[in-house]
């Protein structure tokens, strides 16, 4: 299934808010995720990573350098994260 990216803000850290079509929203650490080797090395720097923006013909984000993430990776990176919280919570009564 093949969801568009329709938000993105950066945050502090290489972190990254996203909010999907079908509303799957979140933060998003893409330290973890990114090898910073290659076209996302110049992500390293935070000045860099900041600029990045959502490209509505690729539904996902990019940055000026032409570095990009597929959306059903970030989409499939997302979903963990917010699963991987919810097992940290207390279970409600």
């Amino acid at each position: 299934m093949l969801v568009d990216l329709i938000e993105a803000r950066p945050l502090d850290n290489h972190r990254v808010y996203l909010r999907f079509e079908d509303g799957l929203e979140g933060a998003l650490d893409l330290g973890a995720y990114l090898s910073f080797r290659g076209i996302f090395a110049p992500l390293r720097d935070p000045e860099c990573f900041r600029k990045l923006r959502v490209d509505p013909t690729l539904g996902t984000i990019c940055w000026p350098n032409g570095a990009d993430v597929a959306p059903e990776t970030l989409y499939s990176w997302l979903k963990k994260t917010l699963e991987e919280y919810e097992k940290t919570q207390p279970a409600s009564a």
